[in-house]
């Protein structure tokens, strides 16, 4: 199996067929320029699938409860006292906020979303629980503070087989954490930001666990806290402007 992302000669052609695409593809084949990709098994696959509609539904309760916040914000209804608006507590003083009645059947519609896919995350987690629960990778992951098992599973899902990789810097690279390096002439090598290339799914959760980590008491919340020029800093969702819903920590 090829890596169309790199198989330049067929993005860029002017005539696009499926026979000139075939010829293409024979020729780099017989030459040995054809970039191949690793196919997975038939566990890494389940378990990629498994992550996969775990990650939609969690996106789903979080768009879910971005429209109950925009209703609220919308009839400029003050923010729920409480930890939790979609909680036993918050749920009663969101029943006790005066709105158009239209409103209210939307957020009662939409409360039932959240209980019905809640229901559906629950099967999936245990699911995927079942699933890599002998897995030795997966052990070894929780061993790390602020993994924990969907963490795990969903890395071990998307990475594979590790002995693929002959270094790390091509693990890190292939989940798009490395940095774009720039340099010109004799110059210094600038380092830019990272190339975001791979699973979007699999950086977010080592941002997940990170933050995680970070909320633990010991040298990486203090990390965290101060950073290593001792400037503040804070979690993106905790910026002016932002919530946790928008970070999609929902």
């Amino acid at each position: 199996m090829a890596n169309p992302l790199q198989v330049k000669p067929i993005a860029h052609a002017q005539i696009k067929t499926d026979k000139i695409d075939a010829g293409v593809l024979a020729s780099l084949r017989a030459a040995g320029f054809l970039p191949e990709v690793w196919v997975p098994d038939a566990a890494t696959e389940r378990r990629r699938r498994l992550v996969a509609r775990r990650n939609q539904i969690v996106r789903h309760r979080t768009r879910v409860k971005n429209e109950v916040h925009a209703i609220l914000q919308a009839h400029l209804v003050p923010p729920c006292p409480h930890a939790d608006l979609f909680g036993r507590l918050g749920r009663t003083w969101l029943g006790q906020q005066v709105l158009p009645d239209d409103e209210r059947v939307a957020i009662e519609r939409h409360l039932r979303d959240l209980d019905r896919l809640g229901e559906d995350l629950e099967v999936l987690n245990r699911d995927i629980a079942q699933a890599v629960v002998d897995d030795p990778a997966v052990k070894r992951l929780l061993t790390i503070t602020g993994v924990n098992l969907i963490v795990a599973a969903g890395l071990v899902a998307a990475i594979g087989d590790l002995g693929r990789f002959p270094s790390s810097e091509k693990l890190v690279s292939y989940v798009g954490l490395n940095p774009r390096v720039r340099q010109s002439g004799l110059g210094l090598a600038q380092h830019g930001r990272i190339s975001k290339h791979g699973r979007s799914h699999a950086r977010a959760l080592l941002v997940e666990a990170a933050w995680a980590a970070s909320r633990a008491p010991g040298p990486l919340r203090a990390f965290c806290v101060s950073g290593p020029s001792g400037a503040i800093r804070l979690p993106p969702w905790r910026w002016p402007g932002s919530s946790p819903c928008s970070a999609g920590t929902c």
